[in-house]
C-alpha cells in the first residue's frame, strides 16, 4: 500500500519475544492481555486459544502471587504464542516465572525491592536470554515524581522511564522495550516522542485504560495512529474494557489502515443508502463474521450501488456493486458473474476462501521454488 511508503520507522534495536521480534524492521506486532483468573488454567488457555484464532503474535498475562506463577507454568507449556507475565513488587515471582520458560518479563525495576533483588532477576534474565518490557503508567508514578510535577504529565513519565532504564544500564542490561501509557492521549503522544529521542529501545505502544469497546477503539486508534504514523512503535496493545479478542482484532485494524500489516481481510465497505440495492450491512457483518479464521491478506469490497461501486471492485481482489436486477461481482478488477440478493453472501464466502486458497497455493510453489 502506498500510504506505508509514507512512513519512515523509528531506527531501534530489535529484541525477540520468544520468537517474535520486536523493533528494527520487523513486523509491527499485536499484543493482547488475558483477564481470566491465572490459577484458572483451563479458563486463561481457553482464553489464549481465542487469541490465538485471532492471529495475535504475543499474549501478556499477570502473575500476582507465586500460585499464579505454577499456574503460569502449565499455561506456558501448552500456549502456542510468545508469553509476557506481568509482575510487580515481589522478585521471587520474577526468579520463579524465568526458570518456567516465560517469553518476557514485565516489571518496574524500580518497584522490585532493593539493589540485589534487582540484579538478581536481571541476571537470571540476562542468563537465559529473556528480555524485559519497562511499563510507564501515568497512574502509577511514584510519589517522588507527583511531589515535584504535582500532576501526572509527560515529563514526569519520561523521569520515570529514564530513571528505570538507569538501573538496567548500570546492570549492563540493554534487551528491554519500554511502555509510555496514559490514558489522556496527548499526555501519552508527548512522553512517546520525548523519549523517542533520547533512546533506540523498541516502543510497546498503548492507550492505557482506553475505555469500552466503541470509545477505546476510537481512543486508541486517534493516539496509537497519530504515533504510528510518525514512525514510532514496535508493538501495540490496545487496552479496551472488552473481550481481550476484541483488542487483537483493532489492533490489526489499526496496522492494516496504515498499511503497517496485512493481515486476513481489508473489507472496504460502503455506509449504505437509499441507492443499495442490498442490505449493504447486514452482508458485511455476516461476511466479517464468516471470514474472521483468514490470515492471508485478501482486499474485498462490497459496495451498494453504481455510483462508487465498479471504482472500489476494480482494484480489489474480490469485489461486488449493487446493480439491479442482479449485482455484479469482479474478481482482480474483472467482472466476473452477477448475483442475487438471497445468493450474496454464500456466494462472496467462496470467492474469498477460492481466492486466498489459490494465493496460498501460489506462496507454497514459491517457496518450493527457492
Amino acid at each position: 500500500m502506498r500510504n506505508a511508503l509514507l512512513i519512515k520507522r523509528r531506527k531501534t534495536r530489535q529484541i525477540m519475544v520468544g520468537d517474535v521480534p520486536v523493533g528494527g524492521d520487523a513486523p509491527i506486532s499485536v499484543q493482547t492481555m488475558t483477564n481470566t483468573e491465572t490459577t484458572d488454567v483451563d479458563s486463561t488457555l481457553t482464553q489464549i486459544r481465542r487469541m490465538e484464532a485471532a492471529g495475535v503474535d504475543i499474549v501478556r498475562v499477570s502473575v500476582p502471587t507465586q500460585d499464579a506463577a505454577e499456574a503460569f507454568k502449565l499455561i506456558r507449556s501448552q500456549a502456542r504464542v510468545p508469553l509476557v507475565a506481568d509482575i510487580h513488587f515481589d522478585y521471587r515471582i520474577a526468579l520463579r516465572v524465568l526458570e518456567f520458560g516465560v517469553d518476557c518479563l514485565r516489571i518496574n525495576p524500580g518497584n522490585i525491592g532493593s539493589e540485589d533483588r534487582i540484579r538478581m532477576v536481571v541476571d537470571s534474565a540476562k542468563d537465559k536470554g529473556i528480555p524485559i518490557r519497562i511499563g510507564v503508567n501515568a497512574g502509577s508514578l511514584g510519589k517522588v515524581l507527583l511531589r515535584k510535577y504535582k500532576e501526572p504529565n509527560a515529563e514526569a513519565m519520561v523521569e520515570s522511564a529514564l530513571t528505570q532504564i538507569d538501573i538496567l544500564d548500570k546492570l549492563n542490561f540493554q534487551d528491554f522495550k519500554i511502555s509510555l501509557k496514559a490514558s489522556e492521549i496527548f499526555m501519552t503522544l508527548a512522553a512517546y516522542r520525548s523519549l523517542a529521542t533520547q533512546i533506540d529501545n523498541p516502543f510497546h505502544l498503548g492507550i492505557t485504560e482506553a475505555g469500552g469497546l466503541r470509545s477505546g477503539t476510537v481512543k486508541s486508534a486517534i493516539g496509537l495512529g497519530a504515533l504510528l504514523m510518525e514512525g514510532i512503535g514496535d508493538t501495540i496493545r490496545v487496552s479496551l474494557a472488552a473481550d481481550p479478542v476484541e483488542e487483537v482484532k483493532v489492533g490489526f485494524d489499526i496496522l492494516k489502515s496504515l498499511g503497517l500489516r496485512h493481515k486476513g481481510v481489508n473489507l472496504v465497505a460502503c455506509p449504505s443508502c437509499s441507492r443499495q440495492n442490498f442490505d449493504v450491512i447486514g452482508v458485511v457483518n455476516e461476511l466479517e463474521s464468516r471470514l474472521e479464521d483468514i490470515t492471508t491478506p485478501i482486499d474485498v469490497a462490497v459496495i451498494g450501488c453504481i455510483v462508487n461501486g465498479p471504482g472500489e471492485a476494480k482494484v480489489a481482489e474480490v469485489g461486488l456493486t449493487g446493480a439491479s436486477p442482479n449485482n455484479l461481482a469482479y474478481v482482480e478488477g474483472v467482472p466476473h458473474h452477477k448475483i442475487k440478493n438471497e445468493q450474496l453472501v454464500d456466494e462472496l464466502e467462496t470467492m474469498v476462501r477460492e481466492r486466498v486458497a489459490a494465493k496460498e497455493a501460489a506462496q507454497k510453489d514459491i517457496i518450493a521454488s527457492d
